[in-house]
């Protein structure tokens, strides 16, 4: 019997900018503007959803004011455990990017795990933090340390890459090899630089490693930092690289779309990557 998994993700602008509310305020403003996406994602039938980077808050990263320190919350939380209850009305696995407060000046860029039962499951942390211009990521974030976990949902193994973490082919393998069906990747990417990279990398991922991946990105131009337009096109793309299903530049939008996780077995009897890697020939990579 074929594994169909109807998934989503969510593509979000900023409802407020920066002195038009306090950071609590802007945080709900934002919580508030996902929830109708969300019902409409639970109402679709979606098994598995997907929100962006930092969903609740703007990604004031090209900035460096510590004022938003006080954004992060711990994990599980008061974001995460509202989203614990859309996920038990509707039977729906998911992915909820938040900046996380472990301890006083221990932050990260967290995404928790939520399973079809409204279960807490786990969390990833971004394990690559860039630090370069309009991207003052280290200013606010640890790097990850819980490594590459794959969470066993009600539907599929998952497992979640963060943004910057695309550009490292190392966290992609080692997500595969953990038992990843599916990769998530939440991210706040605007024009510019990278922005021919975001359908070249994770296609590349989604083939090397024969899983598929959902990528999403943000929309818009979010005041006062002005870092460039989010330019969207959230997509998914399969095990043999091919993107089925893309969402806009502009819009805010809930992308839908059915896939088969049976392609991957097919994929992989083809593409024989994990019988031909040669591990005890890549020691010298880890010195370098």
């Amino acid at each position: 019997m074929p594994r169909i998994i109807k998934s989503g993700l969510i593509q979000m602008s900023l409802p407020m900018t920066e002195g038009e509310g306090t950071i609590e305020e802007i945080k709900e403003a934002m919580i508030q503007k996902h929830i109708p996406f969300i019902e409409d994602a639970g109402k679709q039938g979606v098994q598995i959803l997907c929100l962006q980077e930092i969903f609740s808050t703007p990604y004031f990263c090209p900035g460096q004011d510590s004022t938003w320190y006080a954004s992060a919350e711990a994990v599980p939380g008061p974001a995460v455990e509202r989203m614990q209850e859309y996920a038990k009305k509707y039977k729906m696995v998911m992915i909820v990017p938040v900046y996380e407060k472990e301890q006083a000046g221990f932050l990260y860029n967290t995404a928790a795990v939520i399973d079809a039962d409204g279960s807490y499951l786990g969390k990833y942390r971004k394990t690559h933090i860039p630090h370069t211009s309009g991207f003052w990521e280290k200013f606010f974030f640890r790097p990850g340390n819980l490594g590459y976990p794959v969470f066993e949902t009600a539907y599929a193994n998952i497992g979640v890459y963060i943004c910057y973490d695309r550009h490292f082919p190392e966290g992609a393998r080692a997500l595969g090899l953990n038992g990843a069906e599916i990769v998530y990747n939440p991210s706040a990417t605007v024009a510019g630089l990278s922005q021919y990279l975001w359908k070249l990398e994770q296609p590349a991922h989604a083939v090397a490693n024969g899983y598929f991946m959902g990528c999403i990105n943000r929309v818009g131009v979010e005041k006062p930092w002005n870092l460039g337009k989010f330019y969207g096109s959230s997509y998914f793309v399969d095990p043999r690289g091919e993107i089925f299903s893309t969402a806009s530049e502009d819009n805010d939008e809930l992308l839908v779309a059915e896939f088969d996780l049976d392609l991957i077995e097919e994929v992989r009897s083809t593409w024989q990557f994990y019988r031909d890697r040669r591990p005890e020939s890549y020691d010298e990579l880890i010195m370098l």
